[in-house]
């Protein structure tokens, strides 16, 4: 269906949504992808992708939280619930700073599609509450790792009370799901995250957004744009550069609301 969305708040032309993917990974495993190009043997220890899943805890999430100071931007953090564990202070000071703290599985190889429903339910409870007695707020947003839903997340989030749920990519703009629980928000996700980057130029990130914002401010409203970066990867200086040029070539333009996804999801909740 077309989303029943006529307007931003004071009526702004477009929303701009800054995403952080703080992913962590279980002991022993390390990302299925990597700058790297000669892959191991299966079975194999990949202690420096192992060190290179850790950097997004240990670096890359204190450098995109001084960003997002200079910008004057608050960001959704999407948490593995693991984090938490392994980085408290970083996710503490993430909320301390304003920026919503959201739910993206316990760890990034806890795949939802791969549990049983009592598993999901169950994993889902557990992120909840790990990052209530981190951040001693409840997470209202969810996307799941590798955008993988199961048909129960959904009635298992809104049970929860979740808000928005961001595994959709069938329309640009949030709309309201029905979910027999209670209603959610549905969110889109990136078409093209940080990692599309790994083995090109990070200023093909810059270019592709920065083209996309010009087109939808001028052409379309209002419109959303969904700005995602991975803890660890985009939190290195060659691609937070990249974010920053992005932010800050689009502070420079009126009508446009940076929010977090929980403020948008509100907003939507109250068409």
């Amino acid at each position: 269906m077309e989303p029943n969305l006529a307007a931003w708040p004071d009526n702004k032309k477009l929303v701009v949504m800054v995403t952080l993917m703080f992913e962590v990974w279980s002991d022993g495993k390390a990302p299925p992808y990597s700058p790297m190009t000669t892959s191991l043997k299966p079975g194999t220890p990949d202690l420096l992708g192992i060190s290179w899943s850790q950097y997004g805890g240990r670096t890359g999430i204190w450098r995109f939280l001084r960003i997002l100071d200079e910008t004057e931007i608050k960001a959704t953090v999407c948490l593995n619930a693991k984090g938490a564990e392994l980085f408290p202070d970083a996710v503490k000071e993430a909320h301390r700073r304003g920026h919503e703290i959201a739910g993206h599985s316990y760890t990034q190889d806890l795949v939802l599609p791969y549990l049983s429903a009592l598993e999901e339910k169950a994993v889902i409870e557990r992120c909840k509450r790990t990052i209530t007695d981190t951040v001693g707020v409840a997470p209202v947003g969810w996307f799941s790792p590798v955008a993988a839903p199961t048909v129960h997340t959904a009635q298992f989030l809104a049970e929860a009370g979740f808000i928005w749920h961001g595994d959709y990519n069938d329309t640009d703009l949030p709309y309201t799901l029905e979910t027999g629980k209670g209603r959610l928000v549905a969110m889109a996700h990136s078409d093209f995250t940080d990692n599309r980057t790994l083995r090109s130029s990070p200023r093909d990130f810059y270019n592709v957004y920065k083209d996309t914002f010009d087109y939808l401010y001028k052409h379309e409203a209002p419109s959303l744009l969904n700005l995602t970066m991975h803890c660890h990867f985009g939190g290195r200086p060659l691609m937070a550069a990249m974010l920053y040029e992005l932010l800050d070539y689009m502070k420079g333009f009126p009508d446009v609301w940076f929010a977090r996804h929980d403020e948008v999801a509100r907003w939507v909740l109250t068409i």
